[in-house]
């Protein structure tokens, strides 16, 4: 086992040396290993021993890098993406764990130069967006660990599948690079191969908290599904296999006087087809898709959580009624035909029954899934490293972002099984609480206050809604302004930047594979007002409509009240009419059909 861990071990330390022609990444961990070569013309790739010698024509600029995540092909070129700096952010199982700071693309394109005009030019186009996919947030990795994998099923592996090289053990739908990898993996590179997940590690928040002589170290991992990953509403609900939207897995992991703990919960969207389409209203409407089909979706979904979870029991926290009621009363629906002693469902409806500051009526909640969650449990291990208790289901809880709603919830689900973890050790005594310790609560409200924090920017662009109580324990006037702010940046980027995007994500995750057909369709060439169109331009003539109603409607008498009104709305229209021809203009897969098809 030994001889393959070697054989299979990541190059932790990379030297990268760029050519004219060529790019070498050359291990610089003085394990003395080939280095690999990968052409800029067609990106072919091959081990050679060492280095090339260099010369005047051949000056290569050198640059230490900490990866690769692999590579893209577009329509002529390909493009190999790598890890340029990093931060390490603490350990797990005693592995360092690092997190991605900033990627470089490099591009393989030298055979453009013999592609038409056309192609080129959407090459171009399409090759923008991996400018977005640089910008790519929340990305972790180790060389040592399995980062895809929760401890129990971790500690589950089989020595033959421990010695396996890392990305052969990861679980494909948390594996981020999963797609980009495929090139490399073809090329049997497995000491290049680096798996990547995106979600968070909380090691900068990781904290010991003294309970009187006990020290408690506490961590928090976000996994987030690649199935179908995406932007808020642009991604929603499941596809036709039952992979939901902003589907993420979290584990608390308690470790403490040698012994470690940890606990499982999920969130995801709703698991039917339904959709809001972004129109430049505050709040799309919500559309049910293909609604024969949703028991048969839901069916798969929960088939897939039963045989990775266990027992599952779903929280739905939306509106009873409403836009969201119907989406609701679909759950409802489908689930009748799906619950039984393994699969159960609860609703909640959270915003009737804790309003807007009134969340520690979620003790409500905890009394209708206290015999569930002591029922399955978590998983524990002693100081031996002998398993003691395993976790046996899992609670999926879901509002419609399950994002805001969501988080309060499941940090309330996270502190009371922390809770009970801690009575089952015997650090806690019977009727002992975390708010029992002032520090030990404050610092936990932190950190799943800055978990829910990172797991929104991912989908939504902001910060979470509703954190202060999750940092706080209660709403604050500077909390209730700053949801206020969020809301108006999730509208922004609804409507004008996560288009382009979604396009960027599905292109990284393969969701989209560019493809040319017979009969390419030029691409438009912008003029006139198309040429200028963007969000400044929105952005002020909203606020010039805002400005001359307002003056309108207050300088004028009763008399020309309708008259007023009328120009009102005239600059209104206006406003509306560019800002939509700036969203008509945002996403290139909706205006290039031709150029890609759907993966698989």
């Amino acid at each position: 086992m030994e001889a393959a861990d070697s054989r299979n071990k990541l190059h932790s330390h990379l030297r990268l040396w760029e050519f004219p022609d060529q790019y070498v990444i050359e291990p610089a961990d003085g394990s003395g290993a080939p280095c690999l070569d990968i052409s800029r013309v067609d990106a072919s790739m091959k081990l050679i021993d060492q280095v090339a010698e260099c010369n005047s024509l051949r000056v290569p600029k050198i640059q230490p890098i900490f990866g690769v995540v692999g590579m893209l092909k577009l329509l002529a070129g390909s493009y190999l993406v790598v890890v340029t700096e990093t931060e390490r952010v603490g350990s797990f199982l005693g592995h360092p764990i690092f997190k991605i700071t900033s990627l470089k693309v490099l591009p393989c394109d030298h055979s453009l130069k013999n592609s038409p005009e056309e192609q080129k030019k959407m090459e171009t186009e399409f090759s923008k967006l991996l400018s977005v996919a640089e910008k790519t947030t929340g990305l972790y990795f180790s060389y040592e660990v399995n980062l895809t994998l929760s401890s129990q099923r971790l500690h589950d592996l089989g020595d033959d599948s421990k010695s396996l090289p890392l990305w052969r053990q990861a679980e494909p739908r948390f594996l981020w690079n999963n797609y980009m990898l495929e090139v490399l993996i073809d090329n049997k590179l497995d000491q290049f191969l680096l798996p990547v997940i995106q979600g968070n590690i909380l090691f900068n928040q990781f904290f010991e908290t003294a309970i009187g002589r006990d020290i408690v170290n506490i961590t928090l991992i976000a996994r987030r599904c690649t199935r179908r990953n995406g932007t808020r509403m642009w991604r929603r609900g499941a596809d036709l296999d039952g992979y939901v939207a902003n589907f993420v897995e979290t584990e608390q992991i308690v470790q403490m006087n040698g012994y470690s703990s940890s606990f499982v919960q999920v969130r995801g969207s709703m698991p039917f087809m339904w959709e809001q389409i972004v129109d430049l209203t505050y709040k799309p409407k919500f559309q049910i898709v293909q609604p024969e089909e949703a028991t048969r979706i839901a069916e798969r979904h929960f088939l897939d959580l039963r045989k990775k979870y266990g027992s599952v029991l779903a929280v739905d926290l939306v509106n009873k009624h409403g836009g969201e009621g119907r989406l609701s009363e679909k759950y409802a629906s489908v689930m009748q035909h799906i619950t039984g002693d393994e699969i159960r469902y609860l609703h909640f409806d959270f915003h009737r029954i804790c309003g807007h500051i009134h969340f520690e009526r979620l003790s409500i909640l905890y009394e209708q899934i206290e015999g569930f969650l002591e029922q399955n449990g978590y998983f524990l291990l002693n100081e031996k490293g002998e398993k003691m208790k395993e976790q046996l289901g899992v609670v999926r809880t879901n509002c419609i972002d399950c994002l805001d709603r969501t988080n309060v919830t499941q940090s309330m689900i996270g502190r009371k099984m922390l809770e009970l973890q801690l009575k089952r050790i015997g650090v806690f005594g019977a009727e002992e609480t975390i708010s029992s310790h002032p520090n030990f609560d404050e610092r936990y409200k932190i950190l799943w206050a800055n978990h829910g924090d990172d797991v929104s920017i991912q989908y939504s662009g902001t910060p979470a809604l509703k954190g202060d109580f999750v940092r706080y324990g209660h709403r604050t006037t500077h909390g209730v302004l700053k949801d206020g702010w969020s809301s108006l940046v999730r509208y922004y980027l609804n409507n004008f930047a996560d288009g382009t995007k979604q396009d960027a994500i599905d292109l990284l995750q393969g969701h989209y594979i560019v493809a040319v057909s017979r009969d390419v369709a030029p691409v438009p060439q912008k003029g006139g007002i198309e040429a200028i169109a963007n969000f400044p331009v929105a952005l002020a003539v909203v606020l010039l409509s805002f400005w001359f109603a307002t003056m309108s409607l207050r300088q004028a008498g009763s008399d020309y009240k309708h008259r007023h009104l009328f120009f009102s709305l005239l600059w209104t229209g206006i406003c509306v009419g560019v800002a939509a021809l700036v969203r008509a203009n945002g996403r290139i897969f909706c205006n290039r059909p031709r150029l890609h098809k759907p993966r698989g």
